[in-house]
């Protein structure tokens, strides 16, 4: 019984150390200092190609259109 208890107790120990050093490492890795800017970053490319591709969705139309 007491066998049982001790490899209970280390294998419960075991697991919680496991769970704070990912934890402490997924925390590490989501706080970069680069992962906000990289967002920004993206929102603004994206952006900029969606006005540069409705801009040239405006010219393709004008271009097709007879003049009256």
């Amino acid at each position: 019984m007491t066998t049982a208890v001790v490899s209970l107790v280390a294998f419960v120990l075991i697991l919680v150390a496991v769970v704070v050093v990912v934890a402490r490492r997924d925390r590490n890795r989501l706080s970069s200092a680069e992962d906000p800017t990289a967002i920004r970053q993206a929102g603004a490319d994206q952006h900029r190609h969606e006005a540069e591709r409705h801009f040239a969705s405006g010219l393709a139309e004008r271009q097709h259109t007879p003049n009256p």
